[in-house]
């Protein structure tokens, strides 16, 4: 990969936001004193719903992960860098994907810093900084993916390039009808095939994914992630393996 952060993402399954409030004295500095660590550990990322504008912050909870926290700072002209800057966020997480991934719903207008931790191992995992731009770069949302099926259970998905040019990484996830998750890879091309890795630059998929049936429905989702971890894009595409 180009560089340390980690990122991902999820077919996104809308939930309404409550009250999010912050939990007194329980900065990310103040949880993390004289306790192990590791910064880059989660693999997370962030984008906006393009219905209500909340944000939807992504991660993969690793097997045996536990107390999965999000914590933000009060905006963006912080040191994203400095843990006392963040404060707990008093929201619970949400399964997707059977639980295979994990999402938090935020509801705030102000674009801020945010980083998702989780225990595990007796140790605190901590994801880098992700920039939240709700505000100046909504993340957008289509369908336009390119299914070519000539190898008929080897499906090849092919999408446009980041215009802007502020791509980092592209996250494909392939699940069936019941949206179980079946693979999930990230690539720096702009195109991925099931199940073929040779241009995959990180995998999730923890299992061999399971060959794809004639007449049976999947989606495809695919995020366009920045290097400050924000979802540009995100693409998603019900087909049929013919």
């Amino acid at each position: 990969m180009r560089s340390s952060k980690y990122i991902f993402v999820f077919i996104i399954i809308l939930s309404c936001a409550t009250d999010d409030t912050i939990i007194a004295e329980d900065s990310l500095s103040t949880y993390v004193t004289n306790k192990i660590t590791e910064i880059g550990a989660v693999i997370a990322c962030a984008g906006s719903d393009n219905i209500t504008n909340n944000i939807l912050v992504f991660f993969y909870p690793e097997n045996g992960a536990l107390d999965i926290r999000l914590y933000e700072t009060t905006d963006v002209a912080v040191n994203k860098d400095e843990f006392s800057n963040y404060d707990r966020i008093a929201i619970n997480d949400e399964p997707f994907f059977n639980g295979y991934l994990g999402k938090f719903t935020h509801n705030s207008t102000v674009e801020k810093w945010v980083i998702v931790t989780f225990e595990l191992n007796g140790e605190i995992k901590i994801s880098n900084p992700i920039r939240i731009k709700q505000q100046i770069k909504p993340t957008i949302w289509t369908d336009n993916v390119a299914i070519d099926q000539q190898q008929s259970t080897m499906p090849i998905f092919t999408w446009e390039n980041n215009e802007f040019g502020d791509n980092a990484i592209y996250f494909q996830i392939i699940s069936d009808a019941q949206n179980n998750f079946l693979s999930g890879t990230y690539t720096f091309e702009n195109e991925f095939q099931y199940y073929n890795i040779s241009n995959v630059v990180l995998n999730i998929t923890v299992d061999n994914p399971p060959n794809l049936l004639t007449d049976a429905s999947y989606n495809f989702t695919l995020m366009d992630v920045s290097e400050d971890n924000w979802v540009n894009l995100i693409i998603q595409k019900s087909f049929t393996i013919q």
